[in-house]
Order: C-alpha cells, then structure tokens, then sequence
C-alpha cells in the first residue's frame, strides 16, 4: 500500500497566485525525486456534512482566508523517507521567498499509511 504526506494550510485569498507558484515548484522537485503523485487543492465547499465538524472551524479559517488541501504519494514510508531526503537537500539551494504565502505556524502536516486504496 501506498504512504501518503497531508497537509492541511490556511492562507490568504490575496495569496493564491503566490502560493501556486510556490507549489508549482514543489510538484517539479517531489516529481523528479520520485514522488508518484502530487496534489495541491484549494478550498472550493467547505459547508460542512450534517453531523459533522467543519474546516472552517478546525483551521479557525479567518476572513480573506482560503484553505489548501495538499497531499504526496509514495510507494511506501521508506520512499517517502528517501525522497524527502533528495527534496530536502535540493530545497537548501532554493531560494525561498522571503515572505511565505501562508504562515507555516498555523500549517499542519503528518505522514499516513494507507489503509483502503482504490
């Protein structure tokens, strides 16, 4: 089964343009170490299902703030280890923007085993 990195990013609508063109990039450089998959997705419905929470307010998405939904696949943990290794080496020659479209502070990321896949 495949391992996947989520990321769950809150930013500024104002950003948008800025944000994609960093992600952009990022697809190129995940792509070319071997990543299988690379999905950067902005917030189109965030009312949420009957009985359920809502992003809105697990993020505390402010006005003017739009959510990212973001997400790599890899074959398996070891993959995603040995290619975010070469990503991350290749990021230390980067250069990144000096103002971040969103605050990495308020960004939440973590690695999953896929359990069901289809």
């Amino acid at each position: 089964m495949t391992y996947v990195d989520g990321f769950v990013i809150p930013a500024p609508k104002r950003k948008i343009a800025a944000y994609k063109k960093l992600a952009t990039w990022g697809k190129k450089v995940w792509m070319k170490h071997g990543a299988l998959q690379y999905f950067e997705c902005v917030a189109d419905d965030l009312d949420a299902m009957p009985g359920c929470g809502d992003f809105r307010k697990m993020v505390k998405l402010e006005p003017g703030e739009t959510l990212w939904y973001s997400f790599i696949v890899y074959k398996n943990k070891a993959h995603r280890t040995a290619v975010n290794k070469k990503v991350m080496a290749e990021m230390t020659k980067f250069k990144m923007p000096k103002v971040m479209p969103f605050d990495l502070k308020r960004m939440a990321h973590g690695g999953f085993k896929t359990i069901v896949q289809g």
